[in-house]
């Protein structure tokens, strides 16, 4: 008996409006969706209150003497006007760092640590590693004693350090980091790639805006979202598994809750007292018990308040990467016992899907028999939404986004056909376009990033950097940090 196909129909789309940006604390009209064109057009978002206290950015250096000239030579390129050589459709010409953020780009007066060319020359015994964490530790330390001469160090690690810089025991920039948060001195890693990249304008983008940022500079905030609930804020989770396999524990760090312009850029690095039972299960999806989450929920609920007046949220999303389990949902309730609206995200890639974005096909005005659509020449469009069931949806937070560039249609890298990421609520209520939205802006607030948008929202890639700078260095201890620190 021949089997019938049975017609199907796909759940309709919604397409969401790409978030603003906004360059001026009070003046709505200076916004626009692109990250780099409005710096060059209305300048930093703090431009006012840090020109208020400073005029100037000072870099200190460190590294290898023979590079000494090249490092200032390449900070001095950050005072000169590029035009853009690639991927004009996107990179504005780059104005020069006065123009850009209203402050001086200076050397550090007597901030400079010049290491030998060798890792092996470094005083001391011990392996290569050995070696360059107590150099990379002192040279900390000395500048910390000079602290008030500069704002933001480069650290030089050269591409001949590399066997030595990264090895399965050893990170030396997340050990840097963490040295740097001891000491609460920002860094900013440089390899030699800097000194040859053809791509002027682009280097300057990346570099200018993260020594802003490094210096304590906003260069923007989020435009509130049509739709979303006034005094709404954001957590972000990401857990990191250490210690001995037969005690093993979770440090789960918690970027600071995030407020609706995407502000607030603290983490919470929490040591979890319940040690996991199975190992191998803990790797596969981790989670909390009940005390810990509540816990940690608990202590960034209380840096929100000391940023706003003591006042609580009246909605809070919390966002992680894996699913939430019951005790976790108990726990975040049992700390937000106070807030009226909670909701419990999942953010996860959909991996086996994938999207193809029809146009109608003009051919057909010729050939009646011509298909009526045929595939775009651009992937999907960026802030693509399908709702898949009462409590999950595909959004594509990357894709075609023609607002982006003057020519027209622009998708960021240019290659592959994008994955939407899949939001799932195991708490809460309300429109799944309305997390979809918010998790596309949150695309937008990465700030060591000079690109339209990041893979995932800032709520997951904070709190991911620091949970894998916990892994790495086990020492360091459960605080509060700016995330300026790490990155």
């Amino acid at each position: 008996m021949a089997i019938r196909p049975q017609a199907s129909q796909l759940a309709p789309i919604t397409l969401l409006e790409e978030p603003l940006l906004s360059f001026h604390p009070s003046d709505r009209q200076q916004a626009d969706i692109h990250p780099l064109r409005g710096l060059a057009k209305f300048g930093p978002y703090s431009l006012d209150s840090f020109g208020g206290y400073t005029t100037e950015i000072r870099i200190a250096t460190v590294g290898p003497e023979s590079a000494f000239k090249r490092r200032g030579e390449l900070m001095a390129s950050l005072r000169q006007r590029y035009q853009s050589q690639d991927k004009a459709e996107y990179v504005p010409p780059y104005p020069g760092f006065e123009a850009l953020f209203g402050v001086r780009l200076e050397s550090a007066r007597g901030a400079h640590i010049k290491w030998p060319d060798s890792i092996s020359q470094f005083p001391g015994s011990g392996s290569l590693q050995e070696r360059l964490y107590r150099a990379m530790e002192s040279a900390l330390r000395r500048l910390d004693t000079v602290r008030h001469e500069f704002d933001v160090v480069l650290v030089h690690f050269p591409e001949t350090w590399a066997q030595a810089t990264r090895t399965k025991d050893f990170d030396a920039h997340d050990l840097l980091k963490a040295l740097g948060a001891k000491y609460n001195i920002p860094t900013q890693v440089l390899n030699d790639r800097a000194f040859t990249f053809s791509l002027k304008a682009q280097l300057a983008w990346r570099l200018a805006i993260a020594l802003y940022v490094k210096a304590a500079g906003t260069p923007w905030k989020l435009v509130p979202l049509k739709g979303v609930p006034q005094d709404t804020a954001y957590i972000g989770l990401a857990y990191a598994l250490r210690g001995d396999q037969r005690d093993a524990h979770y440090v789960t760090c918690c970027s600071q809750v995030f407020d609706m312009d995407g502000g607030g850029m603290q983490f919470v690095a929490f040591e979890a007292r319940d040690p996991v039972a199975d190992v191998a299960e803990a790797r596969r999806n981790p989670f909390l018990s009940r005390d810990d989450m509540r816990a940690v929920i608990a202590r960034s609920l209380g840096l929100y308040q000391a940023r706003n007046g003591g006042n609580l949220p009246k909605r809070l999303v919390i966002h992680k990467t894996t699913a939430f389990k019951e005790p976790e949902i108990e726990g975040a309730f049992d700390a937000l016992s106070s807030v009226p609206e909670v909701e419990c995200i999942e953010v996860g890639a959909a991996s086996c899907c994938r999207g193809v974005w029809l146009i109608e096909n003009n051919r057909r005005q010729y050939d009646a028999n011509a298909p009526l659509t045929k595939p775009s020449g651009y992937p999907v469009p960026r802030g693509t939404v399908v709702v898949r069931s009462a409590n999950s949806a595909l959004v594509w937070v990357a894709g075609n986004a023609p607002e982006a560039s003057p020519k027209g249609d622009y998708f960021q890298g240019s290659k592959s056909i994008p994955k939407p990421l899949q939001l799932i609520r195991h708490a809460g209520s309300g429109p799944l376009e309305l997390i979809a939205h918010e998790a596309l802006a949150m695309t937008k607030m990465d700030w060591n990033n000079d690109a339209l948008y990041d893979p995932v929202p800032v709520s997951i890639r904070y709190s991911q950097k620091l949970a894998r700078t916990i892994a790495n260095v086990p020492e360091l201890p459960g605080n509060v940090y700016p995330y300026r620190l790490f990155m």
